[in-house]
């Protein structure tokens, strides 16, 4: 049947029916012909005149779809003279036809044909289709013109490894046909075909650079397709050159910015024109902003306000504040993609650049008449403040007390926008605004809350007081608490009794909202408004359960195991298990809910809150909570693979996102739901971090669903969770036994290593490679073999390289002729991310080293000239102390045996001692201690030059700064550690006076222990220089143990406390010397002093 040429034009014929039965039952047949008879029957169909119009289309679209998923099936197989047959036929047929969208069809099919016939290394295996292209283009028929420019398009890395030779005849043509002013159409694809030659070569400046000079005739034709107004197509190249090749532009930056400027107010040009250019030029801000602010800042005096303008173009709608249901943006209106683009031009620019043209334009806005224009510019401080963070950050009072007022204004819209400016100024200027505007702004937010009439406004009122909140300090917070709570308690009573009689809730949803915001930043000052609200809280989630107000019930969920956390398990505890009962008896498991239930993220939240609060005693529920969690975090997400044409079908659909994978390939993924998915991740990290051997029994179905989501690249935050997971999710499976645990490790560690080599993101990568020094740390030694140990090496290796490769790139950005000081922070920026991830590799070689002590010196051998190269005078100082960081662990964990690395760290680390930079200075200091406590007595005479230059260190005059603190602290351990364990060349006792005039130290609470322990061991053995002749430094030596106590420097709990502690109260049995002592104190260390005796262990009665 399906080799009858007729039937199979009766299933093209199927194959377009509007009846789904018809069409599904052609389909299935389709379907079940093998792919090498579909090719011919295809072929047979499109290259067929006679066959209809119809189904010649459908067999069109189906052969290049075959072509694109089934080539190796369909084309090398057949013998060498049929291939160069169906070629020529193919080229014979395009050029031959009539139909205008006919020949667009089977240009696809020769350009997916062509694509597949260069080979891997670049060898063009179909030569007449070249010939064929510059015959075509240099014809006197239009029509065959444009058959070369639309399959140049489809394929402009045709020419593949003979492309250079071609270069001149591939520019000829383009400009050429640039040039064909009487052929619009020709010009229009020739438009194409230069965006898709130099999209291909978008990291190749030298290609960009010669075809530079098409660009003038580039931008004059889409200028009048703009003014035309007939196809976009040629707009939105623009708008791909400026995402991938901006620097192509670089020449007509200023013709591109008078582009926008003259259609932006022009009302002939439509609204999608606009959109399309104000996206070209939002995108260069972002791509090349440097070049941007050189070329273009002029042209920012009239582009800015023509957007703020575009912001006014609100409808008036009556019932728009009355309305019960969250305002939903139209996010192709002229007014929010005007606020967007405002606020990407802000973060890409600056606000150096943006914000005085913005400025100019508000303060008369502002004072309008017309609502639209005081909303538009609310609107627009609230969009800015990212992209001129640093500039509105001095202005703030003029703007707070600006926007302040128009809480009161009597347009419910502005009311809204300023609530809106509130909020987002709250969070962008956190917690600086906080401080300064509290007393304007909470009780301003507190008297737009009392807006019952207007519930969008109310609600919005209730959430700019969200913002404020959850970043407030809590001391401020505090003050407010009782007017807060008694509008917040207000508010839910009146809106509950309205939800009853009305079914009203937008409001309601918000406030319980911000009661959960305002308990969460409260804490403990919490507990005492905790009844007031609970029962109606309680009720809300026994009782909502409607469709209808799923919302609301997921967000008083989420408030009341807030108000938990906030208060505390002792508060919370009996709710707490009513809470669960009540969530699980609704509903045991995932099934009885739909997937896009809103409830669902707010549920699996909340159980990992109740875990938090009640501990161990959350194992019962495990078994009915763990379904929904898995369930939601294993989601799929649907994924597409579309062409070019296939992508207009969905062009603008929000909920897809699509990234390009050649030519004519693009992937999306439907994004609903991977929030939901990543926060379900985190959970059950939260699962296995709070409940330890409590979550063992789930651990090789979590490990199962983690790893594979190491390379979830649809989202760094389930990427983020899985590796966070992993170190754990091992901890927890300790109890199951070493073999299970190493069957574990094995499962993880190969799948942990290729994503840490793969991962595109550095955040992301710096949890892989904490996740894998956390891992370690848990297995300790024998956990890695060989083989593994040399991955890692390599990888290493690999990201040191990169790390030094990448600080040469900065500095050759610092030579570009757009360089400036915006530039500059930017670079600064990425040098921080760098910093980070290279302080990931320091904490994997320290896991490996503690792991394996001097075992891990042959391996780490690969490595040493990295590490010694970071230490080099000319690298940078975090290059230093990182570098330094590592050979402290060289000699913490190789003992005397890292002498042979001496002639690699040694000089350095005594040179970085006096540092100018304090995290230098403490990393070096640091590694002197450790020479001291492990180095042996061959380090002895190094120890001994210690001294001094750490002495220098502690004794300068600024050295008890809050930033020198730390670094001055790790010197005094330091020399307590020369002191306590490699003294053989120095004058002890000429030391520890000096020594002892340093203490107390309370700062670094790793090193105090090394301090106060070294003090006991000198205590304990009587030594005159620290007790002093009669005993005349007892006062001073109580007092240095008191403050050390006051500043809770020490565990309660530690061995050192203890041994303090036990001091105190041998002198204790000497009362009158005792409290000759204590007198002498400050009573915050008395009080200090009578608390640790009084909490650690038996004591004497104290005389404080």
């Amino acid at each position: 049947m399906a080799g009858d040429q007729e039937q199979f034009q009766q299933l093209l014929t199927g194959l377009l029916s509007v009846d789904n039965k018809i069409r599904q039952q052609a389909e299935n047949t389709y379907d079940q012909i093998a792919s090498e008879t579909k090719f011919q029957l295809l072929l047979t169909n499109v290259v067929n005149r006679t066959t209809t119009e119809d189904a010649r289309t459908m067999a069109a679209v189906l052969l290049r779809r075959l072509l694109t998923t089934n080539f190796d099936e369909v084309f090398p197989t057949l013998p060498t003279e049929a291939q160069a047959q169906v070629r020529a036929q193919l080229l014979a047929s395009v050029q031959q036809e009539e139909d205008s969208s006919m020949r667009k069809k089977l240009c696809d099919i020769i350009g997916e044909l062509a694509h597949n016939m260069i080979d891997d290394e670049g060898n063009n295996k179909w030569p007449e289709f070249l010939q064929f292209l510059f015959e075509s283009a240099s014809s006197q028929n239009i029509a065959h013109k444009e058959i070369a420019l639309t399959l140049f398009s489809l394929v402009p890395g045709v020419f593949g490894n003979q492309q250079q030779q071609h270069l001149g005849m591939i520019k000829a043509m383009l400009t050429s046909s640039l040039a064909d002013s009487g052929n619009p159409p020709v010009q229009a694809l020739a438009v194409k075909a230069t965006a898709a030659f130099i999209l291909l070569h978008d990291n190749e400046p030298n290609i960009q650079k010669n075809f530079g000079d098409l660009l003038p005739q580039f931008l004059q034709i889409i200028a009048n397709s703009i003014q035309a107004g007939d196809d976009d197509a040629l707009l939105k190249c623009l708008v791909d050159l400026a995402e991938s090749c901006p620097k192509f532009l670089r020449p007509q930056v200023e013709t591109i910015l008078q582009l926008a400027i003259k259609a932006l107010p022009d009302t002939n040009v439509g609204d999608g024109w606009k959109h399309l250019l104000l996206e070209v030029v939002v995108t260069l801000a972002e791509t090349a902003p440097a070049m941007v602010r050189k070329a273009g800042a002029k042209y920012m005096n009239t582009l800015i306000p023509q957007m703020l303008n575009m912001m006014t173009d609100l409808d008036d709608e009556e019932e728009w504040s009355v309305s019960d249901e969250q305002a939903e943006e139209d996010n192709d209106s002229n007014s929010v993609v005007a606020e967007s683009s405002l606020d990407r031009l802000a973060c890409g620019l600056g606000g150096k650049t943006v914000l005085p043209h913005i400025n100019a334009t508000l303060s008369q806005m502002l004072q309008s008449e017309n609502w639209k224009c005081r909303h538009a510019a609310l609107m627009a401080i609230s969009a800015v403040g990212e992209g001129c963070h640093k500039q509105m950050e001095v202005m703030l009072p003029q703007i707070v007390d600006a926007v302040i007022r128009f809480l009161q204004d009597p347009h419910p819209r502005v009311r809204y926008a300023a609530c809106n400016a509130i909020g987002q100024m709250a969070t962008d200027f956190a917690p600086v605004f906080q401080k300064k505007f509290h007393e304007m702004v909470v009780p301003g937010l507190l008297l737009v809350m009392d807006d019952g009439v207007n519930p969008r406004v109310q609600a919005h009122a209730g959430a700019a007081l969200v913002n404020f909140s959850e970043v407030c300090p809590k001391n401020i917070l505090t003050t407010y608490l009782p007017t807060i709570i008694a509008k917040l308690e207000g508010i839910l009573a009146a809106k509950f009794k309205e939800l009853m009689e009305c079914g009203t809730k937008l409001v309601l949803e918000q406030v319980v909202t911000t009661i959960a915001s305002v308990a969460d930043t409260a804490e403990e000052k919490f507990v005492e408004y905790y009844d007031r609200f609970i029962p109606c809280l309680m009720y809300i989630i026994e009782n909502a359960n409607s469709n209808e107000l799923r919302l609301l019930r997921g967000k008083t969920i989420e408030c009341v195991s807030l108000i938990g956390l906030a208060v505390g398990a002792e508060k919370f505890l009996t709710d707490a298990g009513k809470m669960m009962d009540l969530l699980l008896k609704a509903q045991t498991n995932q099934e009885d809910m739909a997937d896009d239930d809103p409830q669902v993220s707010y549920l699996i939240s909340a159980w990992a809150r109740i875990c938090k609060i009640m501990g161990k005693r959350f194992e019962p529920y495990l078994p009915l909570v763990m379904g929904p969690v898995l369930k939601t975090a294993s989601l799929k997400p649907e994924v597409a693979l579309l062409d070019n044409e296939d992508m207009n079908a969905v062009d603008g659909d929000d909920d897809w996102q699509f990234v390009s994978i050649g030519e004519q390939q693009n992937f999306g993924i439907r994004t609903a739901g991977l929030e939901e998915k990543a926060t379900a991740c985190q959970m059950l990290v939260c699962y296995a971090r709070e409940l330890k051997e409590g979550f063992a029994d789930y651990t090789e179905q979590v490990v199962k669903l983690m790893v594979p989501m190491l390379k979830f690249y649809f989202h760094d935050g389930v990427r983020t969770a899985a590796a966070e997971s992993l170190p754990f999710l091992l901890e927890c499976a300790k109890i199951k036994g070493p073999q299970y645990l190493a069957e574990m490790w094995q499962y993880m560690c190969p799948e942990l290593l290729k994503a840490i080599e793969t991962e595109p993101e550095s955040e992301v990568l710096s949890e892989h490679m904490y996740a894998m020094a956390k891992c370690i740390e848990v297995l300790g030694m024998g956990c890695l073999s060989n083989e593994q140990i040399n991955e890692l090496i390599r990888i290493l290796d690999k990201s040191l390289k990169e790390h030094f490769e990448r600080a040469v790139k900065r500095q050759e950005q610092r030579k570009d002729e757009d360089y400036d000081e915006v530039v500059e922070e930017q670079l600064l920026d990425e040098d921080d991310e760098d910093v980070y991830v290279l302080s990931k590799v320091a904490d994997i070689t320290h896991a490996l080293f503690a792991a394996y002590g001097q075992h891990f010196f042959p391996f780490f051998d690969a490595l040493l000239p990295h590490f010694v190269k970071l230490l080099g005078s000319d690298r940078p100082w975090p290059d230093h102390q990182w570098g330094l960081c590592i050979f402290d662990d060289v000699i913490e964990y190789g003992g005397p045996a890292c002498d042979k690395y001496t002639d690699h760290f040694l000089q350095a680390l005594l040179g970085f001692v006096t540092d100018k930079q304090g995290e230098v200075r403490q990393a070096a200091a640091y590694g002197c201690g450790v020479l001291g406590q492990f180095g042996g007595p061959a380090f002895a005479p190094v120890c001994a030059q210690a001294i001094p230059l750490l002495v220098q260190v502690i004794q300068s005059p600024d050295s008890r700064s809050e930033v020198n603190l730390n670094p001055t602290e790790n010197a005094i351990a330091a020399v307590t550690k020369i002191l306590k364990y490699n003294a053989s060349a120095v004058n002890v006792d000429e030391v520890i006076p000096v020594w002892l005039s340093w203490l107390p130290v309370w700062e670094d609470t790793d090193e105090a222990p090394h301090v106060y322990g070294y003090l006991c061991d000198l205590i304990d053995n009587n030594h005159p220089l620290v007790l002093g002749i009669n005993n005349a430094n007892l006062p001073q030596l109580i007092a240095i143990f008191s403050e050390a106590f006051k500043r809770e420097a020490l565990e309660k709990e530690s061995e050192v406390t203890k041994r303090m502690l036990n001091i105190v109260r041998q002198l204790q049995a000497n009362p009158e010397m005792f409290q000759a002592c204590v007198s002498q104190l400050s009573q915050e260390q008395q009080v200090a002093l009578h608390q640790y005796l009084t909490s650690g262990g038996p004591s004497s009665p104290s005389t404080t």
